[in-house]
């Protein structure tokens, strides 16, 4: 992809967990409490996560991503044999205020300054996008919060990524879609977003049909290589 390429996107668009929030963060904060066992815990809770989006979508058993969450932790928890019903009370209250990734609020701030439209497109339950959103500080620089509830099923699905097209009134061509997730970047370039892979942990491609536009190693690597919206 060519920085003028990049340039006429007229629109942002990003996953939310791993990409803005960095969803490590909620076991991270009851390390003490969790004890050895933390890292596999927080791995374990997220790939079941993943997991379970992509067998409900599916097996047509759609269930909002709050309850996804939960039963993710519970496998997670009892996967490590933990069972500690205050911990995992408050291991869900964390993930409504998920910690964002060092270079977040500045590379938004930025981004809206210069005019772009800006939205999340998430597998997550509204509530919890716009609970994690706005405790971070990043909810009023969205032009548009947009979540699967009243769609039914998870990304990859095509549908998913149609929702930001007619949220955002403009051609898919037109988006580049940010996640750190190297599956839904294939599902997005399938669609036919723009799409950049924020690639934190240095994770190999996945084998699908499609790949990366960019790669870039966090989202502040975006803004070299786009410029403001030409004012008419």
């Amino acid at each position: 992809m060519s920085d003028k390429e990049l340039s006429s996107c007229r629109a942002f668009v990003f996953d939310a967990y791993g990409t803005l929030f960095d969803v490590g963060s909620a076991v991270a904060k009851f390390r003490d409490t969790v004890g050895d066992e933390a890292e596999r815990l927080s791995a374990v809770w997220r790939q079941k996560q993943l997991e379970y989006t992509w067998l409900r979508s599916l097996m047509g058993d759609f269930t909002d991503f709050w309850t996804v969450t939960g039963d993710a932790l519970d496998f997670a928890m009892e996967q490590i044999g933990k069972k500690d019903p205050v911990l995992r009370a408050k291991l869900m209250e964390t993930y409504l205020s998920l910690d964002t990734f060092p270079e977040v609020v500045e590379t938004l701030k930025t981004l809206k300054s210069q005019g772009h439209k800006l939205a999340i497109l998430s597998n997550g339950a509204k509530h919890m996008l716009i609970s994690a959103a706005k405790s971070s500080g990043i909810l009023t620089l969205f032009d548009h919060i947009i979540c699967v509830d009243d769609l039914k099923t998870y990304k990859p699905h095509p549908d998913v990524y149609q929702l930001a097209v007619d949220q955002l009134e403009v051609d898919a061509a037109e988006i580049s879609f940010q996640s750190s997730n190297g599956w839904d970047i294939a599902g997005a370039g399938h669609f036919g977003f723009r799409t950049a892979w924020i690639n934190r942990t240095k994770q190999p491609m996945e084998r699908l049909s499609h790949q990366a536009d960019v790669v870039l190693n966090g989202l502040d690597e975006l803004l070299p290589l786009i410029e403001a919206p030409q004012k008419a």
